[in-house]
């Protein structure tokens, strides 16, 4: 049984456009931040955002921050999402919660689209399964406490063991996350939750994300020798209104 991609955005920074430009014009104003929130109009908070962002001085950015609720994933994505390090994770632990009969694996498109190689799969998840759900009834007629069963038993779980996990980025590492994920060079499931997460972002601070996700949406790839040779066109993923924009 596959689970699916499912991203709730929990909590933001209230108006993250309007935080991350007082923060950035406090560094040259003569008045308080608290004075620039009431002076500051929505036009002047979108054309500062865009400066700090062109300009580079992404100090600012990291006024804003976003949560997010990532289910349906597997534990091979959440290896990789960690290693974001600027960024705060609380993951379903395998040790407390139980990986029972109807917790999921995630099966990849190109395994699940060749019925030879998914029947391979889904063959090996069951026998993870078994021997996990073995290993646990020998440690509890031992005698042992479930968690420490579990805890030993959750070794047999492959990396298609299905998770849950909180994120909390800045708006700062969300732009180096999308530059990195949302590259077609990365794993499918970290792309695809990348995309679906800068979707979110886009239309909660749409001037702060402007520019946003891979190099070739916005110029050359900054692979180099390895680019996949295949540029997202920004017309394609943002709509016909980014043609030209």
């Amino acid at each position: 049984m596959s689970a699916e991609l499912r991203v709730t955005l929990l909590q933001h920074t209230p108006d993250p456009d309007r935080a991350v430009a007082i923060a950035g014009r406090l560094c040259y104003a003569p008045v308080s931040a608290a004075d620039l929130q009431r002076e500051m109009g929505a036009d002047d908070v979108a054309r500062l955002v865009r400066l700090l962002v062109r300009s580079g001085h992404h100090s600012a950015l990291e006024h804003a921050s976003v949560s997010f609720a990532v289910d349906g994933v597997s534990r091979a994505l959440t290896h990789q999402l960690v290693r974001h390090r600027v960024a705060s994770y609380n993951q379903q632990s395998q040790r407390y919660v139980s990986f029972g009969a109807g917790d999921s694996f995630i099966v990849p498109p190109s395994v699940s689209a060749d019925s030879e190689a998914e029947a391979v799969f889904l063959e090996a998840m069951e026998h993870a399964r078994h021997a996990y759900d073995r290993l646990v009834e020998l440690g509890l007629a031992e005698g042992r406490t479930r968690e420490s069963v579990q805890e030993d038993a959750r070794f047999v779980l492959p990396n298609a063991a299905e998770t849950k996990i909180v994120v909390t980025m800045n708006a700062r590492e969300l732009r180096h996350f999308f530059r990195l994920r949302c590259c077609n060079r990365a794993q499918w499931e970290i792309r695809a939750l990348a995309w679906e997460m800068r979707g979110m972002v886009r239309e909660l601070a749409p001037n702060l994300f402007e520019g946003s996700g891979p190099g070739c949406l916005y110029g050359s790839c900054a692979e180099g020798k390895m680019t996949c040779g295949k540029p997202y066109r920004r017309e394609d993923v943002d709509g016909p209104a980014a043609e030209g924009a």
